[in-house]
């Protein structure tokens, strides 16, 4: 599956607050907590849980929203598919980080431990 302009300004322009809700939906209906979610967005941006609440607040979307965080240096071995694209092949820097995330919280959702999330 090809990344397309379109696809990359969709996902510029899509708020972080309008798809966390999902990440929390997914992660607790998997028998996981909003802390370990909280861990993981951490771990990947920087910010601590009042910081995400604030830029959930804020309605930023995903450009300013990565704009502001400090990417953890090893979120470049994160790998594998999530939505049909293999993140570590995905030219759109933005787009890459938001299928990181993206990733990460697919695999908190699926039962991996949090030293194997947070690649340690």
């Amino acid at each position: 599956m090809a990344n397309t302009k379109s696809h990359d300004e969709r996902i510029a322009t899509l708020t972080f607050s309008s798809v966390y809700p999902h990440y929390v939906t997914k992660v607790v209906k998997k028998g996981r907590t909003v802390d370990e979610l909280h861990e993981v967005i951490t771990w990947l941006t920087g910010f601590n849980t009042d910081k995400i609440q604030e830029l959930i607040d804020a309605k930023l979307n995903f450009e300013d929203f990565f704009g502001q965080a400090t990417l953890n240096p090893k979120a470049s071995t994160i790998t594998g598919l999530i939505c049909g694209y293999r993140v570590e092949e995905i030219e759109n820097p933005l787009t890459q980080k938001v299928r990181y995330l993206d990733k990460l919280v697919d695999e908190l959702a699926k039962g991996k431990s949090m030293d194997k999330i947070l690649r340690k």
